[in-house]
């Protein structure tokens, strides 16, 4: 046994209590158990979507429907109960019963997406090839939506059950980070961060640090990798992470031919490149011989058509009411202070372009000089480039900022590709140094007027946590993500937490 066994024990410790048996129960099939559960529930939510679909369709009297068609009720029902386990099969061939697509939110509702039309899909093609299997073209359109729109809320709801079983030590992966150099000390502080992960990182091994070494404030050097096997079979280890500017080619080489193949556990390579790359890469083979290359950007080609499409959709329908809204602010703007009504502050857009965002004044013309009679709020702003309580504000800029209704004049920008209606928080040119190393990838999308951080607390939180939610957002983009993002901004406007 290696000579700090019994220390290292008190350190990790366990995620699961020894003694609780159903807990031990269910650590050992709780995988399993999952799987049936979204089983389940997706052969209940599909049910209830084509159920929901023929009374829709049939009973709703929506004028999008031709009213001369009498359904045969037995004829749909038996029709739902025949595709609800066919289903279940294009589910299982998109992966959604795999473990590495499972707890994966956005990602997750991509495949759903996907898996319900092709499910959709194989109806119409059977009913081409069958000519007397007919149904309604309205009723397949409502059903492949709802089945899409039931499913995902199911899943939705189980994903949150997981992630608070998982602050209780349930479904978590035991995960060893190799390297303890400075992007490894990213890696640690990246995956610690976010609870709903799923993994349990166990902490470092190093061949260049002795045993107990702290390496982070909640992770320590385990041992070397001579003791790689001790420690992943003492702790059921999952995960192995190498952060490969920590070793050379040969001592990586050597890790993947042991570990590389082992049947439950995954060994993951970092890019080398932690703190720049957010883009995604690019393998292209020239004379022969493969060359990795880093996209400028962190969207193209149809993402970036979708996104932009989600922008000038959500705006152009809303016109009617934000252009009229925005005439009755400015008015009410120069009626209580002098001044004008737009303010235009200078951010960092995509790949360092700078630009002027539009916004409501909601500051006295003699900011700084009611500014200078504050030291205390000097150094606060310097420190947060926000202050809490701004005697600079006025009457107006006070509710404006409350109800977020400030940041309407950037839908400007957004219609001017500067920015989106989801993205990273915008910052001006100053406040660049306060992402370090994370800079770069801070310019690789546009900035949003609403994102992570709007809806985790705005204002509240930190910076260090607005980093974190930044750069989360960047790597972890789908336009599933801003979908949920700009459903949970409402209710963050609502609650008015952060707003200042």
């Amino acid at each position: 046994m290696h000579p700090t066994a019994n220390s290292l024990e008190k350190s990790i410790g366990t995620p699961f209590d020894p003694f609780d048996q159903v807990s031990t129960i269910l650590q050992r099939n709780q995988w399993r158990f999952l799987i049936v559960v979204l089983i389940t529930n997706d052969f209940f939510m599909v049910g209830m979507a084509f159920l929901a679909a023929f009374f829709v369709r049939f009973n709703s009297d929506l004028p999008l429907f031709e009213a001369d068609i009498t359904p045969v009720y037995e004829f749909y029902r038996n029709v739902s109960l025949f595709m609800n386990p066919i289903w279940a099969i294009v589910f299982w061939g998109f992966g959604l019963y795999s473990r590495r697509n499972l707890l994966g939110g956005t990602q997750e509702y991509s495949l759903v997406f996907k898996a319900a039309s092709v499910g959709i899909m194989a109806v119409v093609f059977f009913s081409f090839l069958k000519v007397d299997f007919v149904l309604a073209r309205g009723w397949l359109l409502v059903a492949w939506l709802l089945t899409f729109l039931f499913v995902s809320f199911g899943r939705f709801c189980i994903r949150r059950l997981v992630y608070a079983l998982r602050k209780r030590g349930y479904y978590l992966s035991p995960a060893l980070i190799v390297g303890a150099n400075e992007e490894g000390k990213l890696l640690g502080e990246q995956l610690i961060g976010w609870q709903s992960s799923g993994l349990h990182v166990l902490g470092y091994v190093d061949d260049h640090l002795k045993p107990g070494t702290a390496v982070h404030k909640q992770l320590q050097c385990l041992g070397d990798t001579l003791h790689l096997d001790h420690f992943i079979a003492k702790y059921g280890v999952e995960e192995i992470i190498i952060a490969t500017s920590s070793m050379t080619r040969v001592e990586m080489l050597n890790i993947f031919k042991k570990y590389g193949l082992l049947s439950g556990l995954n060994l993951r390579l970092s890019s080398g490149l932690f703190e720049i790359i957010t883009t995604g890469l690019e393998v292209k083979e020239m004379a022969c011989t493969p060359l990795v290359r880093v996209q400028k950007v962190r969207m193209t080609g149809l993402d970036s058509v979708f996104k932009m499409l989600l922008d000038y959709a959500l705006i152009g329908s809303g016109m009617l009411v934000i252009v009229p809204l925005m005439l009755i602010i400015a008015i009410i703007i120069r009626l209580d202070s002098p001044g004008p009504v737009i303010y235009r502050r200078r951010v960092m857009g995509i790949n360092g372009r700078q630009f002027d965002a539009y916004k409501f004044r909601t500051m006295r013309l003699n900011g700084d000089e009611i500014l200078a009679e504050y030291p205390e709020l000097q150094k606060e702003l310097s420190e947060n480039h926000k202050l809490k309580y701004d005697p600079r504000i006025t009457r107006v800029g006070q509710f404006l900022r409350k109800a977020s209704l400030d940041e309407l004049p950037q839908l400007l920008n957004v219609l001017k590709r500067e920015m989106s209606l989801v993205g990273p928080r915008m910052i001006s040119p100053s406040e660049m140094e306060k992402y370090n190393d994370w800079a770069l990838n801070l310019l690789t999308v546009l900035p949003g007027i609403t994102g992570l951080w709007q809806v985790s607390g705005r204002s509240d939180i930190s910076y260090d946590e607005r980093v974190k939610l930044d750069m989360y957002y960047i790597r972890n983009w789908t336009i599933w993500l801003d979908i949920q993002l700009l459903l949970q901004t409402i209710p963050a406007i609502l609650k008015g937490r952060g707003a200042y």
